[in-house]
C-alpha cells in the first residue's frame, strides 16, 4: 500500500518555487500546470504541492501552508478513513469525483483545532485538457473543507465531463 504525507504549500512564484523545491528534493516536478507544481518525492516520501498565488505578495503569507495531506491508493482506503476519523468524533466533509489540483479526486476533509485543512485522498485521473479554472485559496466557510480550486459551494465555472476520454486520462503513478 502507498502512502505519502502531502504538504501544500502557497508560493509567490511557481517558477522559482520549483527551481528551489527540484534542487532541495533532487527530483523534477512529476506534473507542472500554469500555477501550479506537483512533486512525488521517494525519498522522504512527500507529495509536495506548489499553488502559485499571486494575492500573497507582499502579504507576508507567501510559502504559508495551503493544505496537508495523505494520499491513498484507492477510494476504499479514503471510505475507510471516513468511517474511522467520523468514528473518533471528528466532522468530516466527503467530495466525491471532485477536480482538484488537475486531477479526479475522492476525498475526505478534517480540519485540525487550530482550522488547518487535511484530506486523505486518492487520485482518480489526470485532467489533461485546459478546462480546469485556475487555482486559488479557498477557505471553508464552516467546518472542514477543501482548500483547492473547487470547494463545496464554491463557483468554479463549468465542472470537467470525467466520462470524456479526450479530456481524462489516468494519472501516472509518480503523478499521483
Amino acid at each position: 500500500m502507498m502512502a505519502r504525507v502531502q504538504l501544500a504549500l502557497n508560493v509567490s512564484d511557481v517558477d522559482a518555487a520549483v527551481e528551489f523545491y527540484s534542487k532541495l528534493f533532487g527530483v523534477a516536478p512529476a506534473k507542472r500546470r500554469p500555477g501550479y507544481a506537483n512533486f512525488a518525492v521517494d525519498v522522504p516520501p512527500l507529495k509536495l504541492v506548489l499553488l502559485e498565488n499571486p494575492d500573497v505578495r507582499g502579504s507576508g503569507v507567501a510559502g504559508a501552508l495551503n493544505h496537508l495531506g495523505v494520499e491513498v491508493e484507492t477510494t476504499d482506503e479514503v471510505t475507510a478513513a471516513t468511517t474511522r476519523l467520523a468514528g473518533a468524533g471528528l466532522e468530516t466533509a466527503v467530495e466525491e469525483n471532485t477536480t482538484c489540483c488537475y486531477a479526479v479526486q475522492d476525498k475526505v476533509w478534517v480540519d485540525d483545532p487550530d482550522g488547518a485543512p487535511w484530506e486523505v485522498y486518492t487520485v482518480l485521473s489526470d485532467v489533461v485538457d485546459g478546462s480546469v479554472p485556475a487555482l486559488r485559496m479557498v477557505e471553508p466557510s464552516s467546518g472542514p473543507g477543501s482548500a483547492c480550486a473547487c470547494g463545496p459551494g464554491v463557483d468554479c465555472g463549468p465542472a470537467v465531463d470525467t466520462t470524456v476520454d479526450a479530456a481524462i486520462e489516468p494519472a501516472p503513478a509518480g503523478a499521483r
